[in-house]
Formats: structure tokens, sequence, C-alpha cells
């Protein structure tokens, strides 16, 4: 019997269809966000549309109960598969108390949850890869089993974090994997006045590390090469560069407007190899899902969508003394007083 692809990478009927309904929440998340957006009801959205297969491909090769993730901000899929909530997104996106990320401070999509090893990220962009080389090293150092796993967009290969990053840890053979999600367009810069090699993966050379250029779209073929590469960190071998091609279906952000520099026409294309249209395929032909499951888990990403909406709608916002909050250091003195022992 012809084992059907995942298999081949063993990975079972119920993973796959793990992966898929993550890929699909991803997608009704972000669609969510766009009307809420449209309706006044949140201020901003940054799109993973047509990165969730790369997205959710590597964070599944990945060990989840120990690795750390440094996610760029539309890594919607990533999060997801590292335990963050269609609640905590929500709230984030409508920026209440309750946020997981900065307690409704910060734009959407700067990620953060210390209990699922997820790393805030900055404003500027690549600013996340020395930190990722950072805590490789401390990995390193202490003997730990822990591999960095850090994403960016293609527009921030460009930055010099990327290339100080990638070369402390080449260097010193850290346990780090970064993975370029490249869209084609840095904001509303295409990739022909972006970079003048074939491939972004063809700067790993520079390092003296592997470079690798995978189909983003598809998340079964980005799950092995991002595989293969933790193992490699694991054995001590250091970093791998991954460019996942992906292509980014909706503007930029909610601020910008795409017409402007790229054709309805290069949209549709694309979107024939919309990564959740083609993995939905995928396991339909190998057997894995039918049309009565499909329709089961779509029912329950919108209820869970639908329930978090309306749940972070109804949430309070932060308190405006708040606003402080972890900004400055609080005094801390241990008094005692009527036998028992008090902070002030």
């Amino acid at each position: 019997m012809i084992k059907s692809q995942h298999e081949r990478l063993g990975l079972s009927n119920e993973k796959v269809l793990e992966m898929y309904e993550t890929m699909l929440t991803a997608r009704k998340i972000d669609e969510r966000m766009w009307l809420l957006n449209r309706a006044g009801k949140i201020p901003f959205v940054i799109s993973c549309q047509g990165h969730e297969g790369a997205q959710v491909g590597a964070a599944y090769a990945l060990d989840r109960k120990k690795d750390y993730v440094l996610p760029y901000y539309r890594d919607t899929g990533v999060v997801l598969s590292f335990g963050m909530t269609v609640q905590d997104l929500m709230l984030s996106a409508y920026a209440k108390g309750e946020d997981p990320n900065s307690g409704g401070r910060q734009m959407p999509g700067h990620f953060s949850q210390r209990k699922n090893r997820i790393v805030t990220g900055s404003s500027p962009v690549a600013t996340q890869i020395p930190h990722a080389a950072g805590i490789a090293l401390a990995a390193k150092m202490e003997g730990k089993d822990i591999v960095a796993f850090v994403t960016l967009g293609d527009g921030s290969t460009n930055q010099g974090d990327f290339h100080e990053g990638l070369n402390f840890a080449s260097v010193h053979k850290l346990p780090v994997i970064v993975m370029v999600e490249n869209n084609r367009y840095a904001i509303s810069v295409p990739a022909t006045k972006q970079y003048a090699c074939g491939k972004l993966s063809d700067r790993a050379a520079a390092y003296g590390i592997p470079g690798v250029t995978v189909d983003g779209t598809d998340p079964l073929a980005v799950y092995e090469v991002v595989r293969r590469a933790a193992e490699r960190a694991r054995r001590g071998e250091g970093p791998t560069l991954i460019e996942a091609a992906v292509y980014r279906m909706t503007a930029h952000s909610s601020d910008d407007d795409d017409r402007k520099y790229r054709t309805r026409e290069e949209i549709e294309e694309a979107r024939g190899k919309d990564p959740i249209i083609s993995f939905r395929s995928y396991l339909m032909e190998a057997g894995v899902l039918d049309e009565f499951t499909d329709r089961e888990i779509s029912a329950r990403v919108s209820k869970t969508v639908d329930e978090a909406a309306e749940y972070a709608d109804k949430a309070p916002y932060a308190k405006p003394e708040d606003a402080l909050k972890h900004v400055y250091g609080e005094k801390r003195t241990e008094g005692r007083t009527n036998g028992g022992y008090f902070l002030y």
C-alpha cells in the first residue's frame, strides 16, 4: 500500500486534521477581524491570509512543549499552534485589559505569552532575530534541548538585525531556525526592488549554513524542512535559513491600499494556490477528510470565533492607572503587622 505524504512524514490522520483546523481557524479569525475593522469595532488588522500553511506546518515540526518561538506580526497560525486561543487574539484586536500580549497597550500582532514560550516582538522589524540568537545561546550554555524558531517577512532580511543575528548564531552554532515568509512585497516594494539574489535562501551561504527554499503554501513540505532544521539544531550543528514562498492575499494591513502597487489579476492568480484550499483537497484525496467532517470542522471554528469576538467586545478595557503597569519598577518592602506580612 502506497503511503500518503503525511504518513511518510510520520504524521497521523488525526494530526493533519488538527493542522488543517488550525489553518482554518487562523483564516476565520483574520476574516472576522477585517469585518470588525471595517465596522469600526477594532482599529487595525495585519493579515495572515496566504501564510497559514507555512506557519502551521513549521509550528507542528517543533516541540511545542519546550521550544521558543519569536513570531512576526502575521504569525497567527504559529501562535495558535503554540497555545494562544482565539479569545486571546480577539482580546488583543479589541485592545482590552485581558489581552495577554500587553493588556491592550500594543498594536495587534505583537504576540507575547510567557507560558507558551511566545516571545514578544517589537514594531521595528527584524529585531527578533538577535533575541532568538540570545535564547539559543542561553540554551546552549545551560545544556538545554531548546530550539529558537524565528520568523520574519522578506523586507526584514534587508535590515542589519537579520545579518547580525544570523552571523552570531552561525559563528556559535546555535540552535536557531530562521524562516522568512516571502510574500513578494515589503509593504508596497516588490521583491525585484528588494534584493538581487535569485532566492533569499541563497544568503545562507554567506553564513556557512544551509539555506532552503520551500513552497510555503504546502504545510507538509514546510513541516519536513523545519523538522530537518530542528534535528540539525538539536545535534549542535547550528542554524538553518528557510525561505517559505507564500503570497499575501490581502493588503499589507487595514491601513494599506494595495491597488496602488499590484493588480487584481495577480492576486486572483495567487488565490489558485490558497494553502487552505490546497490542503483541503490533499486531505480529501488522501481519504482523511470528507465533506461532512469538513462542514463539522468549519462550524466548530466559526462558533469559536463568534464566541471569542462576542466575549472580547464586551470585555472591559484596562484601567487608566494600568498605563504605567510594568513600565516602572515598583518599590516592594516587606513588613510585618498583626502576625501577618504585608507589602508596601
